[in-house]
């Protein structure tokens, strides 16, 4: 092993977080031929095969799951070291690698652009996942920073809310609710409901949301997709509980309708989240105080107007506190 290099570790580090060749050979902008190279070089350093290929399935070998473990490990301390030498240097150069949570894709994109603008020398990566995902891509260093709902619990991080989070129920425009105020949420239960997949935050906002009032929608189909949930929803094929921050062009263009609950709408925190046990860099420095200064104003003026809220409703949201609990504790 003392002759394997930090490159050829990237490129294992790809290769099994993909497992392909191909979309590894992508991310990293090399040929897939480049990438067996540089695998098959690090094998023979280890002595062992560190994956199993059966066709165009890749899968690690119970030595290269050891090895995985080992070169994050590895990975992580060179980039903090990275990090640290550019905080010294009070630069703002390099890549930031950026998570974000699938609902964010919204208008994270649009912030990304004008920090861009701002910062030149900083090159920008995006990760999207659910929050479980995300959570992991935290851990194992494979993101510098995260725009996340509920932050994690299975390690130490900080989170700092920057914007608040409106969940609402959707219907299709025609639908009999559409024009309905103040609708109790037993009016909810003939209909059926379009929701998103287990691990995600929406569905743990809404899971919460109901179990406190003893309510349990009929459900008609689940979808790892805010895009394909709104096109059902729009289909007439059922209900939905979704960010606010997803629907711009759909309410602006009247192709969906907000349905005026009782309870609602459901308030949660957006967050910038990053480990505890990790230096932030210059530019994820830099990054995490735009966000902090600037993302509440331009999410208020480019939703707020769609939001129904009543004189006499009152809504609080939890304070989110980042857990301590060690990796798989609750």
């Amino acid at each position: 092993m003392k002759n394997a290099t930090f490159r050829q570790l990237r490129v294992f580090n790809e290769v099994a977080r993909h497992l392909s060749f191909a979309r590894a050979a992508d991310a990293l902008h090399l040929t897939p031929p480049a990438i067996t190279m540089q695998v098959k070089e690090l094998e023979g350093h280890v002595g062992l095969p560190l994956f199993d290929r059966k066709g165009r399935q890749v899968s690690l070998t119970t030595a290269g799951e050891y090895m995985l473990v080992h070169a994050r490990k590895i990975l992580a301390t060179l980039k903090d070291a990275q990090d640290t030498a550019a905080r010294l240097q009070h630069i703002e150069i390099g890549t930031l690698t950026i998570g974000m949570v699938s609902t964010a894709k919204y208008f994270v994109p649009r912030l990304l652009a004008e920090f861009r603008r701002e910062h030149e020398g900083v090159d920008m990566k995006l990760e999207v996942g659910n929050r479980t995902q995300l959570a992991k891509m935290l851990h194992d260093g494979e993101v510098d920073i995260a725009i996340m709902g509920r932050p994690p619990t299975e390690f130490s991080c900080r989170a700092e809310p920057f914007a608040a989070q409106p969940h609402v129920f959707v219907a299709p425009p025609d639908h009999p609710l559409a024009r309905e105020q103040h609708l109790p949420l037993d009016w909810l239960r003939q209909h059926g409901f379009i929701l998103r997949e287990p691990g995600s935050g929406t569905r743990a906002a809404m899971e919460a949301f109901f179990e406190k009032r003893h309510f349990e929608p009929r459900v008609v189909m689940e979808m790892s997709s805010n895009e394909t949930i709104k096109q059902a929803v729009m289909a007439g094929m059922g209900l939905s509980f979704l960010s606010l921050h997803t629907l711009g062009l759909e309410l602006d263009n009247g192709l969906i309708r907000l349905l005026d609950v009782q309870g609602g709408p459901v308030i949660r925190g957006w967050n910038v989240v990053h480990p505890q046990a990790r230096l932030l860099s210059p530019a994820a420095e830099a990054f995490r105080y735009f966000m902090l200064e600037r993302a509440e104003g331009f999410l208020a003026q480019q939703f707020s107007r769609h939001l129904p809220l009543h004189e006499n409703q009152v809504i609080t949201s939890p304070p989110l506190t980042a857990s301590t609990a060690p990796l798989g504790q609750e």
